[in-house]
């Protein structure tokens, strides 16, 4: 059993090295610096008052329009989501990349459960894995063109794809079924809708 709580034990081993310290909801984050990464996540895994062994979760975020558009820092931010077994404890650690080239330094070495989730977020996101050794799509089709999470990808598509059975392919043909201009009215009428207005009218 740790003596100090995991507050103090991620300051000791990274304070003063460009390590911002936040905390959500109880979560204890950790911002780094690209450069920085893989020191920090090699030292969360293999410091034996830390043994981050796990690592559960990695995502990418696009911040485009976050807080209105008036962010300051890079756009795009790669979220790790670690776990140590031995002292039932977690992390969250973000790195902020650049917004016209985002590339992150894959950590399939450290955790071999990052191959996947690396090559989601590229699909995604558009990040980059510098040192993945198979870094391609894994949701979306081979031939799409762009990154479907990011904030500025257009919600309307102009392309579908199918089986062809005469060419015995998948082809691609302009889209066949009519975007809807408006969503449909839903009229809800109970005791959370009072007054006037759609929900209450009576």
């Amino acid at each position: 059993m740790n003596r100090l709580g995991l507050a103090e034990r991620l300051r000791n081993h990274f304070e003063g090295v460009g390590v911002e310290f936040l905390q959500d909801c109880g979560q204890h984050i950790l911002v780094v610096s690209r450069e920085r990464f893989l020191g920090v996540a090699r030292e969360l895994r293999d410091a034996p008052d830390l043994r981050f062994d796990v690592l559960m979760d990695l995502c990418g975020v696009d911040y485009l329009t976050y807080g209105g558009g008036g962010r300051k820092g890079g756009r795009f931010a790669v979220v790790y989501q670690m776990l140590s077994i031995a002292h039932n404890e977690r992390v969250r650690v973000k790195v902020f990349l650049d917004d016209e080239t985002p590339v992150m330094d894959s950590v399939v070495g450290l955790w071999e459960s990052a191959n996947w989730y690396e090559r989601e977020t590229f699909d995604l996101f558009g990040i980059l894995f510098d040192g993945h050794t198979d870094l391609r799509r894994i949701l979306t089709d081979y031939g799409f063109v762009g990154h479907p999470f990011r904030k500025d990808f257009p919600v309307v598509g102009t392309v579908e794809m199918r089986y062809d059975a005469e060419r015995g392919r998948v082809v691609y043909q302009p889209v066949t079924v009519e975007p809807r201009a408006h969503p449909p009215r839903v009229i809800r009428r109970d005791n959370r809708y009072e007054g006037e207005g759609v929900g209450g009218q009576r």
